[in-house]
């Protein structure tokens, strides 16, 4: 089993990011943050996190990564370059080309996660400024054998039980 934080769109907060890596250091496997972090890559702030460049960022990131965690391919990305705010078609394609088993996205701030094609498509809300919603959200995927459990946590760390899903999603 492995677990995986993603957050996303924090928009130059450093403290919270800071209590959010330290909160969860020793129980996560990873740390994403996709994109909109306006924060350079050198800073103390940004150490523990696999960071791509957001719309608000400064070219010091990759526009988009990938990485296996737990036998999983993750596609990392901001969005911005494949219009998520329209329509997932756009990444979904991209998903396939890379065969990504799990994409993490950020650029809308809409909370969301869904299976299309046996792909997880999951967007961690915002950090900053949360749309759709009051609370300002990111979250943790238990990679499991069979299944993802997606747990969702407030920027104070209460997590949202209500919110928490899972997806059946076998490696490979």
């Amino acid at each position: 089993m492995s677990k995986v934080l993603v957050v996303s769109d924090s928009h130059g907060l450093t403290e919270e990011l800071e209590v959010i890596r330290e909160r969860h250091l020793n129980n996560v496997d990873l740390m994403i943050h996709c994109g909109d972090s306006e924060i350079m890559p050198d800073e103390e702030v940004m150490k523990g996190y696999l960071t791509v460049r957001g719309n608000c960022d400064f070219d010091n990131y990759p526009l988009e990564t990938t990485t296996m965690v737990a036998g999983r391919k993750l596609f990392i990305t901001h969005g911005h370059k494949y219009s998520v705010k329209t329509s997932l078609m756009n990444l979904s394609y991209k998903a396939a080309e890379v065969a990504a088993n799990i994409v993490c996205f950020g650029h809308s701030h809409v909370l969301g996660a869904e299976v299309i094609g046996g792909t997880l498509y999951l967007n961690p809300g915002s950090i900053r400024l949360p749309r759709g919603r009051i609370e300002k959200t990111y979250v943790i995927l238990d990679l499991l054998e069979d299944k993802i459990k997606m747990s969702v946590y407030d920027i104070s760390g209460r997590e949202l039980k209500e919110l928490a899903n899972e997806f059946v999603l076998p490696k490979g």
